[in-house]
């Protein structure tokens, strides 16, 4: 069991930038690969970013490469989510998740936060 705690969503311009911020309890952080999803009302669950235990390994989808870039800070149980460039289609629920296996992102998931909101005026 981990709890995740996502912050860092508001309300932004189109072009400006945002850093959302995932915060695990416990000490054992280290040990799950993290990914980043998103919902919008009416759209289906969308899948952005993943990064493995160590950091060293990263995928993005296609939507958002080379805009958003996904990090870890293990000593302080956080996974970053730094976007760029936010166009108003980028409006959305923004979860982090957790898995022991980096393989399976983003296609099994076994923890979830409860969502931070990113609205994107144009």
């Amino acid at each position: 069991q981990v709890e995740l705690v996502e912050s860092g969503g508001g309300l932004v311009q189109a072009g400006d930038s945002l850093r959302l911020s995932c915060a695990a309890s416990g000490r054992t952080f280290s040990a799950y690969a993290m990914g980043w999803f998103r919902r919008a009302p009416g759209k289906e669950h969308e899948f952005l970013a993943a990064i493995n235990q160590s950091g060293g390994l990263t995928y993005y989808a296609d939507s958002v490469k080379g805009r958003f870039a996904i990090s870890r800070d293990n000593a302080k149980n956080t996974v970053y989510l730094q976007m760029n460039g936010l166009k108003p289609e980028d409006t959305a629920v923004y979860y982090c998740a957790a898995n022991l296996r980096f393989e399976q992102m983003p296609y099994m998931t076994s923890y979830w936060g409860q969502g931070t909101q990113v609205t994107v005026s144009s």
